[in-house]
């Protein structure tokens, strides 16, 4: 189909326009780096749901250690790295175990998304987060 020659210039407008257009929160937002994501997690516990469903809770404290407990669980210490744009944890229970995810800041809020998931899974969003400490359920309670 040959289109009429007054119509190519509005055509490419519209075309530009919706190259440029928002699609979303989550797929605008950028990886944060390791310096932003410290700068945003440190010294804070964030609650972390999928699918809208409790799903666990991390604090995140100096030195890149953190504590995490999926809801109703025990607590794991742990670490993470930079890779990259990816924050790689490894835990107690399974040190040898390394687990990278993407983390971005969204209007919903901080979005964790795994990059290990075949197929993908769903983001973890917190959208609370808090400066006081994790409850531990546990052998290490009160830690």
């Amino acid at each position: 189909m040959r289109l009429p020659r007054a119509t190519l210039p509005i055509l490419a407008l519209t075309l530009s326009l919706a190259a440029t257009a928002p699609r979303g929160a989550a797929a605008d937002a950028a990886p944060l780096d390791a310096k932003a994501f410290e700068a945003l997690t440190v010294g804070r516990t964030f609650f972390y749901t999928r699918q809208g469903q409790p799903f666990g809770t991390e604090q995140y404290l100096p030195d890149h250690k953190v504590i995490w407990a999926f809801t109703g669980d025990d607590c794991m210490k742990g670490t993470w790295v930079a890779d990259g744009d990816a924050i790689c944890f490894s835990y107690e229970d399974a040190p040898d175990r390394v687990q990278c995810w993407y983390f971005n800041q969204t209007d919903a809020g901080l979005e964790g998304h795994y990059l290990g998931g075949d197929p993908p899974e769903p983001p973890l969003i917190a959208r609370q987060s808090s400066p006081e400490p994790m409850a531990c359920m546990g052998p290490d309670v009160g830690v």
